[in-house]
């Protein structure tokens, strides 16, 4: 049974981010697309990616002489999991607490607000036995 590797740090998330939009890449890649506002130097993008590789948040190859590091998992899967575990944390569980803190004017405009409204306008309605399962 394969297990999913540990949450990321903010530091790796920043690094796996670039994986995700990039794919496979080699160090000094991964560091040049890092913003600019971020202070890694390229030998702590190396030590970072060499601790994410033992976690198993990213594969090496190691077949040419410059080492290729790519993400072992998905954008979705991984943002699944911070959310999940945000919820349980800061939340004690309740979905519906994060849902309504995320939807404060001061964290979406009102734009994404709109868009909101229209994605929880198509989900399916459960109640009517439309929970999208078989069809």
């Amino acid at each position: 049974m394969r297990r999913d590797p540990p949450l990321p740090t903010d530091a790796e998330l920043r690094l796996l981010r670039v994986l995700w939009e990039r794919g496979a890449s080699t160090v000094r890649e991964v560091h040049d697309r890092l913003p600019q506002n971020d202070a890694a130097g390229y030998t702590t993008v190396l030590k970072l990616l060499q601790i994410m590789h033992a976690k198993g948040l990213v594969v090496r190859d190691e077949s040419s002489r410059t080492h290729v590091y790519a993400a072992t998992v998905p954008p979705e899967s991984t943002q699944q999991r911070l959310v999940a575990d945000l919820v349980e944390r800061a939340f004690g569980g309740a979905a519906h607490r994060l849902v309504l803190q995320a939807l404060s004017p001061e964290l979406a405009s009102p734009e994404e607000l709109a868009r909101i409204r229209a994605l929880i306008a198509a989900l399916p309605d459960p109640s009517n036995g439309d929970a999208g399962g078989e069809g």
